[in-house]
């Protein structure tokens, strides 16, 4: 079928964007309302955490069964579905009047959630021609890129402002445009449709698998890690679970899940850089907000607007690079976005705690450079060579290992900081001593400033638990430059030719 041109192009690209930018934006939007909902529906805060987990772990089951629903059902009938459904259950997320209720919705949101990326992206390429692409790759990237950062500010501002039930129906006019005028535009572009049967032991073991371990993800910090029966129980079920489903889906002639897509070249090595390369991004995005708001006393509102320059270059030069990137060899523009990401990680990891607000706003503004280059060429590796119909299940399973990726920085960032600034509190304390001139000066300080006894003492813990706090985010940020550093050499095991997706065999 031939490509869509002119107005129909770019009012489907619209359409798509809205759908992708409702979804991802849902990713971290709710965070931010988890006290308020908790206090309306009379709940802990430690209860409402699972508004997130329900959905993170539905998504994360759904989406890599993209290619598979798409082969089986047809891509345009399935992203239809997905959004409206999305819609639906986000319109009822807000009406919920109890956690349970609010839970089994947010499950469905994450379960058809799930798939509308993947689908989003194969849609806009097989509706694009050969030589734009990579632009509509790039088009779809920016939301991606801009709602996460927009959603804590938007969340933010709903919570402190309105309701936390309009941070579940901001989505429904997003949602309603967004289906209505695909529907209009995809009407009789529907992709073959094959009927092929339905992998059930793959799927079972595949939800039990990546369930287990995104709630053990979810949990660890809370229940001490290993140290609880419960995370090793989830973690031994997740383990065998997700053995025996590669074992499964390497053998059964029609499987859930094509993970013969690890056979080509390009696929796994940019797969491998994408996730490596999100965990070490998405740890800042966790830790950045949490530091600031913990140690530095700023409002959820300023945490977000410190962390948003991020986004504002990849908003201008997003465009630019997909019309070059045609002429320049990806690895070299990869090279570039790592090369970015680890001078900011570094530069970050030289703070103090009398960083200004400006000093913090330019360090996330270079670091957009970074972020500016990141998606789209890795994705155009990851996709380059495959044919039309693997496009969805390609991009459905990397983009599942990406959300996992974002799942472990989630949970081992504020674990590792916690017991990064343990070691350091205990190093700083041992040298607070009657015989140390600085632990004197630092107490005559103090009384000086009228903290006298033990209001001068409860400041200076006060201030030794802010420096190790300090030392541990500069720990971790100097573990994710030199991530970065180890990801430019990894990317050049790919191998041109590039493109988005096409007829070319590379990377087999």
């Amino acid at each position: 079928m031939p490509p869509l041109t002119g107005g129909q192009r770019a009012a489907l690209t619209v359409a798509l964007s809205l759908a992708v930018f409702m979804n991802v934006l849902d990713l971290s939007i709710a965070n931010v309302a988890i006290p308020q909902i908790a206090g309306e529906l009379g709940t802990t805060a430690d209860q409402g955490t699972w508004i997130i987990t329900s959905f993170a772990v539905s998504a994360a089951i759904a989406m890599p069964l993209t290619g598979w629903l798409g082969r089986r059902f047809g891509e345009v009938r399935v992203f239809l579905v997905c959004t409206a459904a999305f819609t639906l259950a986000s319109l009822v997320c807000g009406l919920a009047s109890n956690l349970p209720t609010l839970i089994a919705m947010r499950t469905i949101q994450g379960v058809f959630g799930g798939p509308m990326i993947p689908l989003s992206q194969s849609l806009l390429l097989n509706n694009y021609p050969e030589d734009r692409k990579n632009l509509a790759l790039s088009l779809l990237m920016m939301v991606t890129i801009v709602a996460p950062v927009l959603g804590p500010i938007l969340g933010g501002w709903i919570t402190d402002n309105l309701n936390w039930v309009w941070v579940f129906y901001i989505n429904v006019p997003v949602g309603i445009v967004a289906t209505i005028l695909s529907a209009a535009l995809l009407r009789g572009r529907e992709t073959p449709v094959v009927p092929v049967p339905v992998d059930m032991i793959g799927m079972g073991l595949l939800a039990l698998g990546i369930g287990s371990l995104q709630v053990m993800l979810d949990r660890g910090k809370d229940l001490d890690w290993f140290g609880s029966g419960s995370i090793v129980a989830l973690a031994a079920v997740s383990a065998v679970a997700l053995a025996f489903f590669v074992a499964w889906e390497l053998t059964d002639a029609n499987p859930a899940v094509d993970l013969r897509l690890f056979a080509r070249r390009n696929f796994t090595v940019g797969t491998i850089a994408l996730c490596l390369g999100f965990f070490a991004y998405f740890g800042n995005i966790v830790l950045l907000p949490l530091w600031l708001q913990t140690q530095l006393d700023y409002t959820a509102t300023w945490a977000g607007i410190a962390t948003a320059p991020i986004g504002i270059l990849p908003l201008l030069l997003t465009p630019l690079l997909a019309r070059s990137m045609s002429r320049i060899d990806l690895r070299w523009i990869t090279t570039a976005s790592f090369g970015a990401f680890a001078a900011a990680s570094f530069w970050f990891a030289g703070f103090n705690t009398q960083v200004s607000f400006s000093m913090l706003g330019w360090s996330r503004f270079a670091q957009g450079i970074g972020l500016a280059l990141f998606f789209v060429p890795l994705m155009s590796i990851i996709l380059s060579g495959l044919p039309p119909n693997r496009v969805a299940s390609a991009s459905g399973l990397a983009n599942t290992l990406r959300t996992m990726a974002g799942s472990f920085a989630t949970s081992l960032t504020t674990t590792w900081w916690d017991r990064r600034e343990a070691v350091h509190q205990t190093h700083l304390s041992e040298s607070i001593t009657a015989f140390n001139p600085t632990a004197h000066a630092a107490m005559d300080q103090l009384q000086a400033l009228g903290a006298h006894g033990g209001s001068a003492f409860v400041m200076l813990e006060r201030s030794i638990v802010q420096q190790a706090y300090m030392l541990a985010t500069n720990d971790l940020f100097w573990l994710w430059g030199w991530t970065y550093v180890v990801l430019i050499a990894a990317v050049w095991l790919a191998r041109p030719p590039f493109s988005a997706a096409g007829a070319h065999s590379a990377g087999e």
